[in-house]
C-alpha cells in the first residue's frame, strides 16, 4: 500500500536554476564554472504544502575571486547555508567566501550559516578561493523564492 505522506518527499531533486533570479544569466551575471546545477531540496512546485524554498549545490574549486550573487532583498526570512566535506572537522570550510550585509563585507572561512531577515539587503556574495568542494543551500522562508527586484513570494 502506498503512505498517504508520498506526497511530502522529495525523491530527485529537480533543476531549480530558473527560480534564482538574483544568480546567472537572470541576474546578468554569468555564471561561474565552480558552481555546480541549482538543485531543489524542497519547494511548493513540488511539495505543494511546502511553506519553504531550500536550494541546494556544490561549490568547486577556484584559485581566483568569483562573484557569484547580485546585491538584493527579499520580503520574507532567509538563511544562506555553507558546509564543509571533511568529516573529521566539521568546522573546515576549505574555502574563503565573502558576503555583504547592507554593504558590510564578511569574510566566511568555517562551515556555518546566516539568518538574513526580510527587508535587509544582502549580497555580492562570491568566493576569494575555493581549495575544496563544499556545499551551499539557501533556505527562503517563502514557498517560492523572489527577490525586490521581481515579483514577490507567492
Amino acid at each position: 500500500m502506498k503512505s498517504p505522506y508520498e506526497r511530502l518527499f522529495v525523491r530527485k531533486m529537480q533543476s531549480c536554476i530558473d527560480d534564482l533570479v538574483n544568480e546567472g544569466a537572470a541576474a546578468g551575471v554569468v555564471e561561474p564554472d565552480n558552481v555546480g546545477p541549482a538543485l531543489a531540496l524542497m519547494r511548493s512546485e513540488q511539495v505543494p504544502e511546502s511553506k519553504i524554498h531550500l536550494t541546494y549545490t556544490w561549490i568547486t574549486e577556484c584559485d581566483t575571486p568569483v562573484h557569484w550573487v547580485k546585491e538584493h532583498e527579499h520580503d520574507y526570512d532567509e538563511v544562506l547555508i555553507w558546509h564543509g566535506n571533511d568529516p573529521n572537522d566539521v568546522d573546515d570550510l576549505g574555502a574563503e567566501i565573502y558576503l555583504d550585509i547592507e554593504g558590510v563585507r564578511h569574510t566566511i572561512t568555517t562551515s556555518g550559516s546566516v539568518y538574513l531577515p526580510a527587508g535587509i539587503r544582502h549580497c555580492p556574495l562570491g568566493f576569494n578561493r575555493v581549495d575544496r568542494p563544499f556545499r551551499f543551500s539557501a533556505l527562503s522562508l517563502s514557498p517560492n523564492y523572489a527577490s525586490d527586484e521581481h515579483e514577490p513570494a507567492r
